[in-house]
């Protein structure tokens, strides 16, 4: 289905038209989300309410730049939403963990990324340990270059930068990121 066909049909909220897309851009959808959330069952819900936005406001869409580039938009939006809602949710468990009668401590869920589970190797999981440490733009530019394979321009349109501060964002990630595993790899010696 050419992609303004698809897009028509979902405006008028064609339900055959939506399973399409749902089907087509689920991938990118939850590689995108568990690459920056990183938590399995999360970024499931994620998913879902990705394509709720999506099929709320698709007629919102404006069509000046490609549906794929609209859908990382929304998937990256509501992937740092949730990343700054579990940091808040983080801080009021601390609080009240401070003042819990019986001193116990609330757990929280360690995480580790399937690809880390799969092949079992530590430096998989000190790598996203330390892009989990760069600011939300260059994780955001450096996950999109270097683990979903974007190039610079499609990057630009999903982050609405220029190219040259996406290329910009992508060095000072990759120079931040040496610096923080040179640390982590000197502090394990």
């Amino acid at each position: 289905m050419e992609e303004k066909d698809l897009i028509k049909k979902l405006k008028i909220k064609d339900e055959e038209a939506f399973k399409y897309f749902v089907e087509k851009y689920q991938k990118i959808v939850y590689n995108t989300s568990i690459s920056i959330i990183q938590n399995t069952e999360d970024a499931d819900d994620l998913c879902q309410e990705v394509f709720v936005q999506i099929f709320k406001s698709i007629n919102n869409f404006k069509e000046k730049s490609s549906l794929s580039t609209w859908v990382y938009r929304i998937t990256i939006s509501k992937s740092l939403e949730y990343i700054r809602y579990k940091k808040r949710k983080k801080r009021f468990s601390f609080l009240v963990n401070i003042f819990r009668d019986d001193g116990s401590a609330i757990d929280l869920p360690q995480f580790e990324h399937p690809g880390i589970i799969l092949e079992r190797k530590e430096e998989s999981k000190i790598l996203f340990q330390a892009i989990d440490k760069l600011n939300n733009d260059q994780k955001t530019a450096y996950i999109l270059k270097n683990i979903r394979g974007l190039n610079y321009k499609k990057i630009s349109k999903i982050m609405k930068k220029s190219t040259s501060s996406i290329e910009s964002l992508i060095f000072r990630a990759k120079k931040n990121l040496k610096v923080i595993l040179t640390k982590k790899l000197n502090d394990k010696k």
